[in-house]
């Protein structure tokens, strides 16, 4: 991933040394258990365990030669420790040790992952409760529907979030799994109590049956999850950029002291972040795909999805660590205009009540369809007129026949609408509760 949307705590992750290092771990944990059985010297698993270092450009130079990116670093691991070397990868395949390694990568990976977004989970509850009475239009279709509070939709956004770490949780559980079953995974060369051992020092699920790869069906659950997460994202930042309409302007992205909006146009300003977030979502719907494709391989293994993986993984886990991170700064820093909150739906004239004007004239006997097409005219009338639907009620005579001065006040009232806003901002205990 391209430095510009990378944090640095992903990128020690997926670098080459944090790769060969975990990739290290596994083949120190393996030898030690063999000397455990006496498989291996003793003396062996200790020099391997006290002299084995990564050198990334000795495993570089001999890659150039054998075209083996693992067997290069085996070879190089083994140099560093002398003569006990040639007891390192001991009975294993390669699989063993970079499936394994990349466990670990991905579980590190998740960690980060579900931490950022424990924060943006957290961030947006405080944003919910702030603005719990914060009262605006309600939208469908882009139209004003019936009015809610701010606080409610942005309740809204954290159980959407947490509803993604469940996903997450479960996937990366799942991803967390090794193998050390030798070529094809039948233990040929190992036991697999040996498999056991080291899986469970590495603190990794153990692959019941893992071919010579662990299966890529757990890959592609956790690159779903983290593109449902992004899609997830894409949902609040493309709220927040329709809500920074200049004909809305409800709500506004953080905007610092120095930024510019635009080249041209000194006026501007944009929700660029909201809109790199969109941008990033698209990606990781991608890689989504990319690594669904990888479940689908040849008999015990072939090399296809390796490529792929290469990018992918170190990618979408990025990707969604920086657009977690940025959405964060997003929520925390949002400027809520509260007047033009109020403005925008008193400038619906009303409307918004249509639904509850309708409500009660069927309480009053009028039949449904009556009773709507009454309010669908009124509500026609109000537009046309810029009327507020309170008074073209009051002057329809077949709605004033039905319901009197009270009754129509009580229908429009928008304080029934909001009556249960606050309630939903107030179920926010259960995420609290249940993490």
């Amino acid at each position: 991933m391209i430095d510009r949307y990378t944090t640095p705590e992903m990128r020690n992750v997926w670098g080459d040394a944090a790769r060969w290092n975990a990739a290290l771990r596994v083949e120190v944990a393996v030898a030690q258990a063999q000397a455990k059985r006496g498989d291996i010297p003793a003396e062996a698993a200790q020099a391997i365990s006290t002299r084995a270092t990564v050198n990334l450009a000795r495993i570089a130079e001999l890659e150039a030669t054998l075209d083996h990116d693992t067997l290069a670093f085996v070879n190089a691991v083994a140099e560093s420790v002398g003569p006990e070397g040639r007891y390192l990868h001991y009975g294993l395949t390669s699989s063993d040790v970079i499936d394994t390694a990349l466990a670990l990568q991905l579980r590190a990976a998740a960690d980060l992952i579900l931490a950022e977004l424990d924060a943006l989970i957290l961030v947006i509850i405080r944003r919910a409760r702030e603005e719990r009475d914060t009262v605006m239009a309600g939208r469908t279709h882009s139209v004003h529907a019936e009015p809610m509070t701010f606080g409610a939709k942005l309740a809204g956004w954290a159980f959407e979030a947490a509803r993604n770490r469940t996903r997450l949780v479960t996937a990366a559980d799942e991803v967390a799994t090794g193998k050390i079953s030798g070529p094809v995974g039948t233990y040929s060369q190992i036991d697999p109590a040996i498999e056991r051992e080291v899986l469970s020092a590495l603190g990794l699920r153990v692959d019941p049956v893992s071919t010579q790869i662990v299966q890529r069906d757990r890959h592609a659950a956790l690159v779903a999850a983290i593109a449902i997460t992004g899609g997830t994202l894409e949902r609040f930042a493309t709220e927040i950029r329709n809500l920074q309409h200049t004909e809305i302007d409800e709500v506004r992205e953080p905007f610092r002291s120095g930024q510019a909006g635009s080249s041209a146009m000194p006026q501007k300003r944009n929700p660029v972040k909201s809109e790199r977030i969109a941008g990033l979502a698209r990606i990781l719907r991608g890689y989504a795909a990319a690594a669904a494709e990888n479940q689908a391989l040849w008999h015990e293994r072939d090399m296809s999805h390796s490529s792929a993986e290469r990018i992918l993984l170190p990618d979408a886990t990025g990707l969604i660590h920086y657009a977690l991170r940025s959405m964060h700064g997003i929520i925390d820093g949002l400027e809520v205009n509260r007047d033009a909150m109020r403005r925008n739906l008193d400038a619906g004239l009303g409307l918004h009540a249509a639904s509850r004007l309708l409500t009660a004239l069927v309480n009053a006997g009028a039949p449904r369809d009556q009773a709507y097409a009454l309010v669908q005219g009124a509500t026609a009338a109000a537009r046309a007129e810029l009327r507020p639907l309170a008074d073209v009620a009051r002057a329809t005579r077949e709605i004033s026949a039905l319901l009197d001065e009270r009754e129509i006040v009580r229908a429009l009232d928008e304080r029934a609408a909001l009556a249960h806003c606050g309630l939903l901002v107030d179920r926010l205990k259960e995420i609290e509760t249940n993490s």
